[in-house]
């Protein structure tokens, strides 16, 4: 059976057309990502876990929409195929306009995972999946028209897939997200998905009258059944792309800021890797490929527990690692790829890939971990990928080199653990005691192990040996922390650690989420019940409880973000404390006094939970309640930003009574948040005050800790007694555009703390 209509030549579809198709379907489906992440990111308290499950929703209605694809080759003719796909186009119309479908509910902080598939589902799902469909589906097209008529292949679409993809992605933070409103967002993508609609009408009418000049019969006559074998081959070399880029993701994101132009990097780098791969002369070799990943892939392993390293020497050995690990995956995958009648199910395979090494990462980790062990472990199997070379015929300085990079990992945690718990009575030799040359020493080793995984990198097995075992090793030459339980939520992961203090009286316990410390209790009982680091006396949090209170002999109090639940401290007998938590793992932590114990112990007077994503709960307080209001959410070293707009401040004042007092707690080390603040301030009707706190040597000694904070009040007569001790300044609300639910500038706040960390200022 062949295409009724005219007998019209290939000639009469324009390659371009095609070109212009696949394009305008990838920038559409790699725009709505970061623009429906952002728009549910709110509900779930801006975790990063919200772009890695939304990604695996993605993978996932990507696989959806392949399969459909795959599916629709069933039809025998093109014209059948187009007009069933503009039907299933306009159908998905329906979802539309582009917004958070409320059929879902409201968010549940017991099982977020699956209300935030359940409303992406209901919300993008199905126009994201016919819209993925177009990639292969108009491949095919091409391959049964002017593919099957000129020879040419169809594969070289998936790199200006790609592209459209890619240019989407960096418009999103670049262009769309400071210059547009997000309900102009919405209401743009709805549009273009219209004029979508319209362009590949266009091309399928025009290929339905086509009919290529040498016959073509259906795909699955002409063509054998895959081996099995190969299908996995596809689908691994697809999983671990997948996995590492959500993987790198997470990294990233936990101590900079859960927000799209963060996200978009690895996804970004993702993209241009199928570019490269797919083109008919690749920019980067495969050869070249695989030398630099090499090298990439064994520095990454080995510094990924070392914290204190510079960020941007992390961001950059990271994210080379996976960009080129993806790109080795993705040109093996080229090298394998099948004749064009059997394209839909050699994307289906690629799909399925995704959705396995996402769904890895979003689904299966967190539960079987109890820490992001599924990066390291990912990058260890990525090595599986690389050549296996001739195991036969191995010279024997290849053997050497492969026995002396073990046998370096190796001795670098057993040298560890017998001979660092004796460095403090060692002698100073030179400049430098004992411990220092014993880190020298330990990270030379680690060198040693690197080099020698570079040079034996042709024989996958012996690179995979080394790498495993630097993979072990390094924890226990990184950055030492006396680590004694770990925790993982959907919100990230919690760790207990203790250090001696001398100055407290001995051991401290710790409380970190990802490599920021929240919250830390003495344990000597002479100062259990004093609060440390950002909760200190001295601290602008410190200093509005110890003016508050000596105001009122009861304060109501509500906290966003418990922590330790240090300044449960501050609460004496007449005092009543509200902490606002989205995490319940948090509160089970922090209330347990073989963990913590300022909830149990130090408070005197009645302490409430509410659990849930602060803004939602918070809107359902009583008007007019709270003396001090406290916003300290930080997810690791980032603060939600949907806590910080014109609307989030706003609503937090109407809780406030007539002279209470807002803090706004924005230390970070990678984002400068007292602009916007000071300008959202302003914006939202409220007086406000700032402070960027430097502890003197003596509050250092008592775990004081740098704080930048902002304290807002309904009306200028609440600020006076702090403006009155001096260490407060009048906010300066015109550095900055204040930030909204419609606009934030994450971008720009990285770019001027850049600019102050240069300055020198504080």
């Amino acid at each position: 059976m062949t295409d009724a209509g005219p007998q019209t030549s290939t000639r009469s579809v324009p390659p371009a057309l095609f070109v212009v198709t696949v394009f305008a379907s990838a920038s559409l489906v790699f725009l709505v990502q970061p623009m429906v992440a952002k728009l549910v990111l709110p509900l779930l308290g801006g975790s990063p876990s919200v772009w890695n499950t939304s990604m695996a929703f993605f993978q996932i209605a990507l696989l959806a929409g392949y399969a459909y694809a795959h599916a629709l080759q069933r039809l025998r003719t093109v014209r059948g195929q187009a007009l069933v796909h503009i039907g299933v186009l306009l159908l998905a119309a329906m979802a539309l306009p582009l917004r958070v479908n409320a059929l879902a509910g409201t968010p549940s902080s017991d099982h977020p995972n699956l209300w935030l598939l359940s409303v992406l589902g209901l919300s993008i799902g199905a126009p994201f999946a016919v819209l993925s469909a177009t990639a292969p589906l108009v491949q095919a097209w091409y391959a049964r028209t002017i593919g099957a008529a000129e020879g040419k292949e169809p594969y070289v679409l998936y790199a200006a897939s790609n592209l459209g993809s890619l240019l989407a992605l960096l418009a999103y933070p670049l262009i769309v997200e400071p210059t547009l409103s997000l309900i102009h967002q919405r209401y743009g993508w709805s549009t273009g998905y219209g004029v979508f609609v319209l362009i590949i009408g266009a091309l399928a009418f025009t290929v339905s009258r086509a009919q290529a000049a040498a016959p073509t019969a259906a795909p699955r006559a002409a063509t054998p059944i895959s081996p099995w074998r190969e299908r996995a081959a596809w689908i691994a070399l697809a999983a671990i792309p997948s996995s590492l880029m959500l993987g790198v993701t997470a990294y990233l994101t936990t101590d900079v800021a859960s927000a799209p132009f963060l996200w978009v990097l690895p996804l970004a780098l993702y993209l241009a890797t199928f570019i490269v791969a797919f083109q008919d002369k690749p920019l980067i070799p495969a050869d070249i490929t695989l030398a630099l990943q090499a090298a990439a892939l064994a520095a990454c392993v080995a510094l990924l527990p070392f914290r204190t390293v510079l960020f941007g020497l992390q961001l950059f050995i990271h994210l080379a690692a996976f960009f080129l690990t993806a790109l080795m995956c993705h040109q093996r995958l080229v090298a394998q790829r099948p004749e064009p009648g059997r394209l839909t199910e050699f994307y289906l395979c690629l799909s399925i890939g995704g959705v396995v090494g996402g769904g890895f990462n979003a689904f299966v980790a967190p539960v079987i971990f109890n820490d992001v062990y599924e990066y390291p472990i990912i990058l260890v199997l990525a090595c599986l990928a690389r050549p296996w070379g001739d195991l036969r015929r191995v010279p024997i300085w290849i053997w050497t080199m492969f026995i002396v990079g073990v046998a370096a990992a190796m001795l670098t945690p057993v040298v560890e653990t017998f001979v660092s718990p004796h460095l403090h009575t060692a002698p100073v030799v030179g400049d430098l005691d004992q411990a220092e040359l014993f880190d020298m020493a330990m990270k030379t080793l680690l060198a040693l192990s690197v080099i020698a995984a570079f040079i034996v990198r042709d024989r996958a097995i012996f690179y995979l040996a080394i790498i495993g075992m630097l993979s072990y090793a390094a924890p226990a030459t990184a950055d030492r922390t006396d680590t004694r339980e770990s925790w993982r939520s959907f919100f990230g992961v919690m760790k207990r650690s203790q250090t001696p203090i001398s100055s407290l009286g001995g051991e401290v316990r710790m409380l970190a989420h990802g490599t920021t410390l929240h919250g830390a209790q003495a344990q000597s009982p002479a100062f259990r019940c004093r609060p440390l680091v950002y909760y200190a006396p001295s601290t602008p949090i410190g200093q509005v409880f110890r003016e508050k209170q000596a105001q009122s002999p009861g304060l109501r109090v509500g906290a966003v973000g418990l922590g330790t639940g240090s300044v449960s401290a501050y609460v004496r007998a007449g005092d009543r404390l509200t902490f606002f938590e989205i995490d319940p793992l948090v509160q089970r932590i922090a209330t347990d006094p073989a963990n913590f114990s300022y909830t149990t112990e130090c408070a005197k007077g009645p302490i409430d939970y509410v659990i849930g994503d602060a803004r939602l709960t918070l809107a359902k307080q009583a008007p007019d309640q709270f003396d001090i209001l406290l916003i300290d959410a930080f997810s690791s070293d980032a603060v939600p930003a949907h806590l910080l707009t014109v609307e989030a401040v706003r609503g937090y004042l109407t809780k406030l009574k007539p002279d209470g007092v807002l803090i706004l707690h924005l230390s970070n080390r990678n984002l400068d948040l007292m602009n916007p603040a000071q300008a959202v301030s302003r914006a939202a009707g409220g007086w406000a005050l700032v402070q960027n706190y430097r502890p003197t040597p003596a509050e250092e000694k008592m775990w004081s800790s740098p704080e930048d904070a902002v304290i807002v009040a309904r009306n200028h007569a609440a600020l006076a007694p702090f403006l009155a001790t001096g260490r407060w300044r009048t906010a300066d609300p015109f550095k900055a555009r204040p930030w909204t639910d419609d606009y934030t500038n994450l971008a720009g706040a990285l770019y001027s703390k850049l600019k102050i960390n240069s300055d020198g200022r504080p």
